[in-house]
Parts: C-alpha cells; sequence; structure tokens
C-alpha cells in the first residue's frame, strides 16, 4: 500500500459523484448505489427474521402493505441520504480522506434522523398510520432509531443501506491512517504487518468500514436515548 491509495480510491469516487456531472447522470448514480446497498441489506433482514418470508408469501396484503412502507419510507430515506452524502463529498474542495468522513458521517446521521421525524408524521397524515396520529408517529420515532441501530426494524434496513454507500469513503480514510504519521499508524502498521501482504488491504479496508458502521450505530443509539428522555 502506498501513501497515495487513499487518495486515488477517492478519485474512483469522483467518476461517479462530481458537481460539473449533469443533474440526471448525478441522480441515476445515487440510484444505483441505493439500490446496491438496499436490496441486499433488505435480503439480509428478511432472512434473519423468522417467519417473515412465510408470511409475505403466504399473506398479500401484508406484502402490500410491507412493500408500501419501504416505496414511502424507506426508498426516500436511502435516496436523500446517500444524494446529501455524496453532495458533500463533491463539494469536499481540499478535505483530507478523514476530514471528508468526518463531515461524511455527521451529514447522514442528522438527515437519517431528521427523515425519520418528517416522514413519519406525514405516514400518519397521509396513509394513517400510526392510527392517523402525527403526535403519536412522533413518540415513535426515538424508539425506531434505536432499533435501527441493531438492525431490528426496517429502519436498520434503511440505516446500513445508506452507510454501504459511505462504504469508500470509510476504506479511504483507513487508508489514509495506516499511511499517515503518530502512534495510530504505528499501531495500524504494527499490526498489519503480521498479515500476509495480500490480505492487508481488504483487511484494512474491512476495518475502516466495520469501524464507521460501528460508530454510527453507537450515535444513533446515544442521540435516540437522549430523544426518548
Amino acid at each position: 500500500m502506498s501513501r497515495h491509495d487513499a487518495y486515488r480510491l477517492l478519485a474512483r469516487l469522483d467518476r461517479w459523484f462530481r458537481l460539473d456531472m449533469p443533474a440526471a447522470r448525478f441522480g441515476l448514480h445515487v440510484l444505483i448505489v441505493s439500490a446496491a446497498g438496499l436490496v441486499p441489506a433488505l435480503a439480509v433482514f428478511i432472512a434473519l427474521s423468522p417467519g417473515l418470508a412465510a408470511h409475505l408469501a403466504s399473506d398479500a396484503t401484508a406484502l402490500m402493505r410491507f412493500g408500501r412502507q419501504i416505496l414511502t419510507n424507506g426508498v426516500p430515506v436511502v435516496l436523500v441520504v446517500n444524494f446529501i452524502g455524496f453532495v458533500l463529498f463533491a463539494a469536499r474542495g481540499r478535505r483530507g480522506p478523514v476530514a471528508t468522513l468526518g463531515v461524511d458521517l455527521a451529514a447522514r446521521l442528522a438527515a437519517f434522523i431528521g427523515l425519520h421525524a418528517v416522514i413519519y408524521p406525514a405516514s400518519a397524515l397521509w396513509f394513517d398510520s400510526f392510527g392517523g396520529d402525527p403526535a403519536q408517529a412522533l413518540r415513535v420515532v426515538a424508539p425506531t432509531l434505536a432499533a435501527a441501530a441493531g438492525f431490528s426494524n426496517l429502519s436498520g434496513v434503511y440505516l446500513y443501506a445508506t452507510l454501504l454507500g459511505a462504504a469508500p469513503l470509510a476504506g479511504a480514510a483507513a487508508l489514509a491512517l495506516a499511511q499517515g504519521r503518530g502512534r495510530m499508524a504505528q499501531g495500524l502498521g504494527a499490526a498489519l504487518a503480521r498479515l500476509p501482504d495480500r490480505a492487508r488491504g481488504p483487511v484494512l479496508l474491512g476495518g475502516g468500514v466495520l469501524v464507521y458502521v460501528g460508530v454510527v450505530a453507537g450515535l444513533l443509539t446515544l442521540i435516540a436515548g437522549r430523544l426518548a428522555v
């Protein structure tokens, strides 16, 4: 791994997301990345939920409601959060990989929480969800966010689908930290030195993504706890 690998990774992402790119093409790329995150996250959730697949297959009404919730809640959340994240990435200027990831983390987390605070009351008004009570819809936002951090509900599917969109940024930040100076870089270098050469890059990239996901999940849990007070 050279010290330029982190910037090369960001340069590859630049090919997909630039401010001078036609809006339709930029939006198409956001849609592709969003679908690439949402479909596997949803598949894993269904596979991990006992009886859910069979229930949806045998009950057309339940399947329709499940699909409607994904289309009206999940797709807008994933698209908007990814759009915000990639616009900020494209507008990063001279920010390095670590700073870029920090901005991305804050923006995605704020957007995810804010969208739930908007979509839930809207669903109560438009689709009679939550008994048609917007106030009740707002009251369930905090526990919903806490459960999402643990991948225990559909909001968790949307959360982790959006975090998959930030995987290249997390990987680039991990590369930058490992190639920098200081104790953290030395510690990462010592740990990676124990691995075969071919495994070092994938392990570092994967570790960066896992740390990013863990930090977001931890922060969301803390924020949800504060909102529930």
